[in-house]
């Protein structure tokens, strides 16, 4: 006997005919499967929490964050009752929880909580009578009974962090998509379905733009060993297992490419002072909670160089705001903007044991003349940002370079 984790995002509970559909899909396995006892996960249906939002934002121009968290988990409670009704109504017992009776707790930071601890009693005595717990994604409970949000996503997060408190075999996240791709397939129609991928490989690839899991949700996986498996609610397939790195048969150099747009560029022109002026200016970003991803340095022989740094383009003005008035007061010449870039990455677990990745990477590059404006590098991961008018364009370069043409490098390390 094993615990198996089902958690279905919101386009799978999106109408009344999916839910329906979703508790079939569960009765299945579990006719398959009797051994095995199961919990089920479920998001806001789709739709619905953008809906909540609008609401909240016409009521008042900036809404408490936790009058707004109370607001937000109304999603999901609607999605497990409605969930719930449907199991019972094929003849499954079962029981929706919100975060407070599944006993998920969390710090107090409103809109976006991290998950302390769960308590797995209730859980498991609903599991002992014979019933599928319907737990609520992307709600927690902080020490004084306030309800939290976990941030866009949040679902997966809960999923993967009751299949670490339950042991569980698997944690399954069904989709709209049949798993992940070597690529996005809708810039790049040759991306092919990757039947493993290894949870480092994985959670390089949703932290550098796939959109298939929340980068906390895999490192949730990675850190408790939670084999993840992700597949579609609508086209029966085997999915993508997401696993140790020892469990892949084979390692490829390169396993995906991955692009965002949603990042913006700061510059600060001329910047004076040395390292003491880089400490001041992130310790004022970071005060501010403001995110920072690639950071680039040209130095010049009197000492002031220009400093180059990407954050989320939603951040973009504010950031600007503070970094302009920072770059007045250390005398340098001035701070810009530029939204108009994308940043491309090549990832995989493979890269550690081969050279040559770089050539390959900047000679794809250099064969569609695409301009490199800051460069990022790991053991698994080479990131550029680049001109937002070239991403799709490098994306299906480097796809075609790594991945259906599958160079074989010739020296290893």
């Amino acid at each position: 006997m094993g615990i198996i984790i089902k958690k279905f995002g919101g386009t799978s509970v999106g109408t009344i005919e999916r839910i329906q559909g979703v508790a079939a899909l569960v009765k299945r396995y579990r006719d398959q499967h009797p051994e095995d006892q199961i919990v089920v996960v479920v998001s806001a249906m789709a739709g619905e929490t953008n809906r909540l939002i609008e609401l909240a934002k016409s009521s008042v121009a900036k809404p408490p964050p936790r009058e707004l968290d109370v607001l937000l988990a109304t999603g999901e409670q609607v999605s497990i009752s409605l969930t719930a009704m449907a199991l019972m109504d094929i003849g499954i017992q079962a029981r929706s929880m919100d975060a407070q009776q599944a006993r998920i707790s969390t710090d107090q930071h409103h809109t976006n909580a991290q998950i302390l601890d769960i308590d797995t009693s209730t859980l498991r005595e609903s599991l002992d009578r014979g019933e599928i717990p319907v737990v609520a994604g992307f709600q927690g409970v902080d020490a004084v009974g306030n309800i939290t949000t976990l941030g866009r996503g949040g679902s997966d997060i809960t999923a993967v962090a009751l299949g670490a408190a339950l042991s569980c075999k698997a944690c399954y996240i069904y989709t709209d998509v049949e798993g992940v791709y070597s690529t996005d397939p809708r810039v790049c129609k040759e991306a092919k379905l990757l039947e493993r991928v290894s949870h480092e490989e994985m959670l390089e690839l949703a932290s550098l733009g796939a959109k298939v899991l929340h980068p906390r949700s895999v490192y949730f996986a990675m850190r408790y060993q939670v084999p993840l498996v992700v597949l579609s609610t609508f086209k029966p397939g085997p999915g993508t297992w997401i696993v140790k790195e020892e469990e892949l048969m084979e390692k490829p150099v390169v396993t995906g490419i991955t692009h965002r747009m949603d990042e913006a560029k700061i510059t600060i022109s001329k910047l004076p002072g040395g390292v003491a002026s880089l400490n001041r200016l992130f310790s004022l970003l970071a005060e501010k909670n403001v995110f920072i991803d690639m950071i680039t340095q040209a130095s010049a022989p009197d000492g002031a160089g220009n400093l180059s740094f990407t954050i989320h383009e939603e951040a973009s003005d504010q950031t600007l705001d503070l970094v302009a008035d920072f770059a007045r007061s250390e005398g340098a010449e001035g701070a810009y903007l530029d939204r108009n870039i994308a940043k491309v990455s090549v990832v995989g677990a493979g890269m550690r044991y081969h050279s040559g990745v770089a050539a390959n990477f900047f000679a794809a590059l250099a064969s569609e003349d695409i301009e490199v404006q800051m460069i990022s590098t790991s053991e698994i991961k080479i990131s550029v940002v680049i001109p937002r008018k070239y991403c799709e364009m490098a994306v299906r370069t480097l796809h075609e370079a790594f991945i259906e043409f599958k160079p074989v490098l010739e020296t290893e390390k």
